[in-house]
């Protein structure tokens, strides 16, 4: 799947880079990684993630938060 082809809102992997990074889909042209837009090109190969992982995701980052304190 494409970038262009995710709807404004979805989040995502990008091909070959660490499993760590969680991207969403902010615009037609940028993505947000921890609040911080980035331009991406619309034939960016991205990987989806399933309601399970970003479930997940959200999990890890609040623990990680959580600990913080």
């Amino acid at each position: 799947m494409t970038f262009q082809q995710l709807q404004i809102g979805d989040y995502f992997r990008i091909r070959g880079m660490s499993s760590a990074y969680v991207y969403r889909k902010a615009s037609s042209s940028c993505c947000s990684l921890n609040a911080l837009l980035q331009p991406i090109r619309p034939g960016t190969t991205v990987t989806p993630l399933t309601q399970a992982e970003i479930a997940k995701y959200f999990a890890v980052k609040e623990e990680f938060l959580k600990n913080l304190k």
